[in-house]
């Protein structure tokens, strides 16, 4: 089963410095039939405006991956950490038993991220973040795990769940095939350009929730960048 959430029918708020899309049920945006898939909670598009960004705020028990598409975004966190993620590279905040982190777009231009919640099979560990460089050219033709919980991904950030984030840049006419275990459910989203998965037609940005499907044969019809969340049902 691929279900295609056009992009076109997200909800969503524009707050003027922040333009967020959401796929899931999210902040003033509630739709019981979107209220998650499977461990994966949150997957926001957003687009924040030059010198603007998320004042210092709390969380607790999330795994919250932030994918820059466009710009950079900067993190600073009441931990001491403090980092610039660049467009293509990722970070990863386990909110732990607690956390208080800004996020700002400190750039002359434009940033646009997909922030991606998904739930922890641990909670109340001590939180934690790290980001990440990920060169497109490491993940040219095929799916490249950028956050997991799983031991076997040794280059990904870690993550407190059975789960795996994944990217992927293809040129036009090119496939990939990705192998989803049984009990798995996956979303797939195109960053940029568009795709057929298993023959299902997405445009950048649309989304796919997909289930019961053993192999997921992705086709750039133009070149494209996709991100990919594989996660427990």
């Amino acid at each position: 089963m691929i279900e295609r959430r056009p992009f076109s029918t997200l909800g969503g708020a524009d707050h003027g410095w922040l333009n967020a899309k959401h796929h899931f049920s999210f902040a003033g945006y509630h739709d019981p039939r979107r209220m998650g898939w499977g461990a994966l909670r949150v997957w926001n598009d957003d687009t924040i405006a030059p010198g603007t960004g998320f004042p210092p705020h709390p969380h607790s028990d999330m795994e919250i991956i932030t994918y820059v598409r466009e710009g950079a975004i900067t993190h600073r966190d009441n931990l001491g950490n403090e980092g610039r993620t660049e467009a293509g590279d990722v970070q990863v905040m386990s909110a732990g038993s607690g956390i208080t982190h800004s996020e700002y777009n400190l750039e002359p231009g434009t940033t646009r991220i997909f922030q991606i919640w998904i739930i922890p099979t641990e909670t109340g560990k001590p939180p934690s973040w790290g980001a990440k460089p990920f060169p497109r050219g490491e993940r040219s033709g095929r799916f490249v795990a950028l956050a997991s919980g799983f031991a076997d991904d040794a280059d990904a950030l870690p993550l407190r769940t059975d789960a795996r984030v994944l990217g992927a840049t293809l040129k036009a006419g090119e496939s990939t095939t990705y192998v989803l275990a049984d009990g798995r459910q996956a979303y797939l989203v195109p960053s940029t350009g568009s795709v057929e998965i298993n023959g299902v037609k997405l445009d950048a940005r649309d989304g796919a929730a997909i289930r019961n499907e053993p192999a997921l044969r992705v086709t750039a019809l133009e070149d494209a960048e996709l991100v990919l969340v594989d996660a427990a049902a």
